[in-house]
């Protein structure tokens, strides 16, 4: 989970090198360091402590230049987030950046200790240096392979040293490198929007891929020498949609992009007269969507929320049985899965370990494997049989926001193909929920207008302690995924129940000083939604009943809840299968404006990270 930057070219490095850890922060802000070398081989490393602009100052007051070097910004696992334990990590002059975990390295310690090489950090990753340099023969490709081949656990790094000049060795086994191809100069980068400044043309490499970056070129390998190719990829991404753009935080930016972020999932893939539904990238023929017997959602985090409330809309739509499994759960308990399961994996970046994890294990199995992801090429999509990609666009924010509506859009999408394919989802029903669907962008940007609202109500919530986040059916999932964005940036503990478990535990939590967040929505004509919505009413009265203070997101014109709630959000009417899409946002910008107030960091809050590229 940290970001590695390399760049070899007639530019300024270090520029270049900071500018792209600058993009890649949200990645880890524990600390931070680059390496240069300059033309007359001189090494310079310079690193930090806490945000990158620790580093930014640390260079200002001790200059570093050079023609080619690697940075790195941190999100600790072993080691405290020290400037000593920052990267780059050096054995003589043999420099190394590290994202991932080696599992294996108290061994590898040990070992190279009962050598006489000596240890000053306390990481995982200054073991791979010395490795690296303990094997080196001259050529430095040659070091980084044997090194790699002891190593346990996954990792992605970028080496450089000037004995051997004019060079970054790269190699992946786990967390995600990417190689940009510029004009006369080359980047590595664990993601996009570091190099994407400086090309849209890039590839990216595989597990057991080792790169090597000279300026004449890139060549390719497999870790034991095989010359191998990957396809390079143009990037549509535009770079201005990685920047700010006026708003003060990258997440309340990501929160505005909902409606465009819904729309582009959206484009290409319905029928507006017909209502059918157009899949692209699918190794899955329509008779293998017929022949599925059942459905296994996989996914961590805002993601398994989002796979939640795709389990009502495939079951209603495709009448398929559905579970939903943790990634870090998955493949540690035997999973029952095989050909007549198809297995759904949800992931923003497409590189969670825990998510990868359990796609293999279901491929393993027989299971036909689909993807949902934002980022093209990355390695979930390149396992699985089909990709449904969100078109979100890059998403800086730690806290996920237009992916999560994103991908409930791409869930239904499929939901309704499945029903399609399946002739359980008839044309009439579908053109109107296609209908429907076209309609959400401009109902979210009217949610969007009343953002003064969401700010206002801030200020009398901001000082609570706890939140309890309640809803029934498919709204339920967004209970949870409210309670997430509160807890994740403003560091308030927030619960999310369905509604009707109150009565066996949450109830004893709820006082004059608890709010209570109710999803309580109905779909007009709807006698299933009309069913969830008294029930929930029953469950506002017992909140009341014990003074609690009842926030309610409720659906215009509603003529129940606003003589019950203490705060009331009307959100526009709609199918209750896309309800979640609409209702989400006002807890998301509840959430940042609460956290706001706090003074909390809300693009970067503590202890996490955007990317969970390690178990």
């Amino acid at each position: 989970m940290c970001g590695i930057v390399g760049y070899i070219g007639t530019r300024g490095t270090v520029p270049i090198i900071l500018d792209g850890l600058r993009r890649l922060e949200y990645r880890g802000y524990d600390s931070a360091g680059l390496a240069v070398v300059g033309e007359d081989g001189q090494l310079a490393i310079r690193r930090a402590s806490g945000k990158l602009r620790n580093l930014e100052e640390a260079i200002r007051l001790n200059p570093a230049e050079g023609v080619y070097g690697i940075g790195h910004t941190r999100w600790a696992t072993h080691g405290r987030p020290t400037e000593e334990n920052a990267h780059p990590h050096r054995s003589g002059d043999v420099v190394v950046v590290h994202n991932g975990i080696v599992e294996n390295y108290l061994t590898l310690r040990r070992r190279l200790e009962g050598e006489g090489r000596v240890f000053h950090t306390e990481t995982d990753t200054e073991v791979i240096a010395h490795l690296i340099d303990r094997y080196f023969d001259g050529a430095l490709e040659n070091a980084v392979r044997r090194a790699v081949a002891e190593l346990a656990g996954v990792f992605a790094i970028a080496v450089v040293s000037p004995r051997d000049p004019h060079k970054i060795v790269a190699a992946r086994s786990g967390p995600p490198v990417v190689i940009g191809l510029g004009d006369g100069e080359y980047f590595v980068a664990s993601d996009v929007p570091a190099v994407l400044h400086h090309t849209r043309d890039m590839f990216f490499l595989d597990d057991g891929d080792l790169a090597v970056l000279t300026p004449d070129g890139v060549r390719l390998t497999s870790f034991d020498g095989r010359p191998v190719t990957r396809a390079v990829q143009h990037i549509l991404w535009d770079p201005i949609l990685a920047e700010k753009g006026g708003y003060k935080h990258f997440m309340l930016k990501e929160i505005y992009e909902q409606p465009r972020a819904v729309r582009d999932t959206m484009l290409g893939r319905i029928g507006q007269e017909s209502g059918r539904i157009f899949l692209d990238e699918m190794d899955i023929t329509p008779a293998q969507f017929r022949a599925f017997q059942s459905v296994r959602i996989v996914a961590c985090g805002t993601s398994w929320h989002a796979a939640l409330a795709g389990k009502f809309m495939i079951e209603k739509l495709a009448r398929l049985p559905v579970e939903v499994d943790y990634g870090s759960e998955f493949r540690y308990r035997d999973p029952l899965v095989g050909p007549e399961v198809l297995t759904i994996v949800i992931s923003q970046s497409g590189e969670t370990a825990d998510t990868l994890a359990a796609q293999r294990e279901a491929k393993h199995r027989g299971s036909k494997t689909l993807a949902i992801c934002n980022v093209v090429g990355s390695m979930i999509t390149r396992e699985a049989a089909g990709s449904i990609y969100t078109h979100a666009g890059p998403e800086i924010g730690v806290a996920s926001t237009k992916a999560f509506t994103a991908q409930l859009t791409a869930l239904l999408i499929l939901a309704m193909h499945l029903g399609q394919l399946r002739g359980v989802l008839g044309e009439a029903a579908s053109r109107e929920m296609v209908q429907e669907l076209l309609r959400l962008p401009g109902k979210l940007e009217a949610i969007l207008a009343q953002d003064t609202h969401f700010e206002e109500l801030s200020r009398k919530l901001f000082r609570v302690t706890d939140f309890l986040f309640l809803g029934r059916g498919i709204h339920f999932p967004i209970a949870m995924e409210g309670a997430l964005k509160l807890k994740e940036i403003s560091y308030i503990h927030a619960e999310g129940y369905p509604a009707g478990e109150m009565k066996h535990g949450p109830n004893a939590l709820i006082d004059e000083e608890m709010p209570v967040v109710f999803l309580a929505t109905r779909e007009p004509g709807n006698t299933e939604s009309a069913l969830l919505y008294e029930k929930t009413l029953s469950n506002i009265q017992e909140v009341k009943a014990r003074e609690g203070i009842v926030i309610a997101i409720a659906t215009e014109g509603d003529a129940e809840i606003p003589g019950l709630a203490d705060y009331l959000i009307e959100i526009p009417p709609t199918r209750d299968l896309l309800a979640p899409i609409l209702e989400v946002v006002p807890l998301q910008l509840l959430a940042y404006h609460i956290a706001v107030r706090r003074g909390c960091d809300v693009d970067q809050p503590r202890n996490l990270a955007k990317s969970v590229t390690v178990e």
